[in-house]
């Protein structure tokens, strides 16, 4: 130190050092800014997003309200097009009236049964001029009652314990019968429902079963009838739906 001279040093104060950053930090605030605003006002942009909204709600409105017009459309034009009650009510009335004829209805309600069964007989036993085939149920007598019970008025069928329809095939083979897929074996039992003094009198009238009735009196082949005041018969399950047709004139 120099003898009468004053001697200062300066020292750099906390603000001398924080100028500096301060404005560091406001020069990258100012510059994302202008980033997110790409040119715009900030305040402007959140100022209007209310209006936006309302916009797009006013939209979504419309846009409904033309969804709705256009529902409408659709169901007039269904409604058009679409058969009237008038015709639904008729077309089940149809539907109606041959279900039972069809089978597809349940059925109950008086009739008469016929079970028809083999012989007991063995061939060793048989009366001279018969042979085997004469003391089994062949599909013929089964047909030949079958037929009659449909023309005695018959409305509704069962063999064993299958519904049958007009259209239902009985196909024996040997002394099985065959019906709708499934085999049964004697005794056959066939059961209709419908006026039981009618259908007891077509079985007496049919020259058919009344073959069949000689040979129970000749070799002992099984027929019983018998009727009864109440059946239950289910609908039928079967296809109704024919292989082949003709016309008939």
């Amino acid at each position: 130190m120099v003898p009468g001279k004053a001697f200062f040093t300066t020292r750099p104060t906390i603000w001398s050092l924080l100028v500096p950053v301060i404005a560091i930090l406001a020069g990258i605030l100012f510059a994302t800014s202008s980033t997110i605003a790409q040119g715009r006002s900030l305040r402007s942009d959140a100022a209007g997003l209310p209006d936006i909204i309302r916009e797009q709600t006013k939209d979504n409105q419309r846009m409904t309200g033309e969804l709705e017009e256009l529902s409408a459309e659709v169901d007039e034009l269904t409604r058009q097009t679409a058969p009237g009650n008038a015709d639904l009510d008729d077309l089940k009335s149809q539907a109606d009236a041959i279900s039972t004829a069809a089978g597809r209805t349940a059925v109950q309600g008086p009739g008469v049964e016929v079970v028809m069964d083999d012989s007991d007989l063995s061939v060793s036993e048989l009366p001279r001029g018969f042979d085997a085939d004469d003391i089994i149920v062949h599909q013929q007598d089964l047909q030949a009652v079958v037929n009659a019970f449909w023309v005695g008025g018959a409305e509704a069928m069962m063999i064993q314990d299958q519904r049958v329809v007009s259209t239902s095939a009985v196909r024996c083979v040997g002394n099985t019968l065959i019906l709708q897929g499934r085999v049964y074996s004697p005794p056959y039992r066939i059961r209709a429902i419908g006026d039981p003094a009618k259908l007891r009198a077509i079985l007496d009238q049919s020259p058919e079963v009344s073959i069949y009735k000689e040979y129970v009196d000749a070799v002992g082949l099984g027929y019983e009838v018998k009727s009864s005041d109440n059946y239950e018969f289910p609908a039928f399950s079967g296809s109704i739906t024919p292989d082949f047709a003709t016309v008939r004139e």
